[in-house]
């Protein structure tokens, strides 16, 4: 997720322009990533009604983010050359990459399982994602901290007398392996995943709304049709927004320093700089969008807030459509004062099932 970088030349130093634009552009950008990490964590950890799997996945996510974060301003100083010695040099280019490395491996953990709790609700417990979480959470952690490793193991083209940049310590085949074997395929893959949550979600939609045409027939589409296509026309646009937001501009990046690598002239270094702070930047975003779409999430800060408030009656809101909605529709119907979308004592007792199907609640 490190956009590689500026892979050009390495400039011996940078110029105070440089520094200004980096300071600027990578500065608030880590900042936010880094409150609003903190802001969900604590949100998810005093928050003891949550489900356990698609919590733990989304913490392990949450401190990765948090780690890309703090690594988010040190990547743009990769371009430039220096004179570090053998040991800081490497720590200053591995471990950034290995932060967004385990954060990408942790936001496709969390794609997939909920792809698999939504898609397979009947067999989602037998799946080893459910039933060896630990051994889940390890893998996205190891596996990448050993291809981050690497160029510290030898795979590097360091010599007695070089200075200190990523010409230095990441050679082009692994670049490029990283880029197009890891990164882009990981892209690729929560597009595909999101893409079936939203078919299984339309294929629930269709099957409630031909059950509510046999009851009422001879009417219009009544409001919980209208309140069903809403929400899904809803989680579409926000799932579109979300990828041209945050991910066009990262793969853009991905791009650029490609061409960079093939012709070190033939792109400026702003223009690699700007493009490597601001598509690293909005792909680290992408879990914070998440976790406040969740409003169980965030129950425990609007609980806060809602304290001086406290006597008087409480309604549970409606829950937002978003990638976890299924947390949103348990958290309803445990609420005190029942279930508010849809509500079963307006709805017949042959929907109350597809009503409350799992994978329509799930990817609404």
């Amino acid at each position: 997720l490190q956009s590689k970088v500026a892979y050009q030349l390495p400039s011996p130093q940078p110029r105070g322009s440089s520094r200004l634009l980096i300071f600027w552009l990578s500065g608030p950008l880590s900042v936010f990533i880094i409150l609003a990490n903190l802001f969900i964590i604590l949100g998810i950890l005093c928050n003891r009604k949550l489900p356990g799997v698609a919590s733990w996945f989304f913490l392990s996510l949450l401190f990765a983010d948090l780690l890309a974060g703090v690594a988010l301003p040190f990547i743009p100083w990769m371009q430039f050359e220096n004179r570090r010695g053998y040991h800081s040099c490497f720590f200053t280019h591995v471990a950034p990459n290995y932060f967004f490395l385990a954060f990408l491996a942790n936001l496709l953990a969390v794609h997939y399982e909920k792809y698999l709790c939504i898609s397979y609700p009947l067999h989602y417990r037998r799946f080893w994602v459910h039933r060896w979480v630990p051994l889940c959470l390890l893998l996205t952690w190891t596996l990448p901290l050993l291809f981050a490793c690497l160029p510290v193991l030898g795979w590097n083209q360091w010599g007695p007398s070089s200075n200190c940049s990523y010409k230095q310590i990441f050679p082009t085949a692994y670049l490029y392996l990283e880029i197009y074997g890891f990164l882009i395929p990981s892209i690729l893959a929560m597009a595909f995943m999101s893409t079936q949550v939203l078919r299984v979600a339309r294929h629930q939609l269709q099957e409630i709304k031909k059950v509510l045409r046999s009851v009422h027939q001879g009417q219009g589409p009544s409001e919980l049709e209208k309140q069903l296509e809403l929400r899904h026309a809803k989680c579409i646009a926000s799932l579109s927004l979300i990828f041209l937001a945050c991910w066009v501009p990262y793969v853009a990046s991905l791009h650029v320093s490609v061409l960079a690598i093939q012709n070190h002239n033939s792109i400026d270094s702003y223009t690699v700089l700007i493009l490597t702070c601001v598509g690293s930047g909005s792909a680290a975003v992408v879990p914070i969008i998440l976790g406040l779409s969740n409003r169980q999430y965030t129950q425990f800060w609007r609980d806060m807030v809602a304290k001086p408030s406290c006597g008087r009656p409480r309604v549970p809101p409606l829950p937002r459509p978003g990638w976890h909605g299924m947390e949103n529709s348990q958290m309803l119907e445990q609420s005190e004062s029942g279930p508010r979308w849809p509500c079963p004592s307006q709805v017949s007792g042959d929907l109350q099932p597809l009503v409350r199907s799992p994978s329509l609640s799930a990817s609404l």
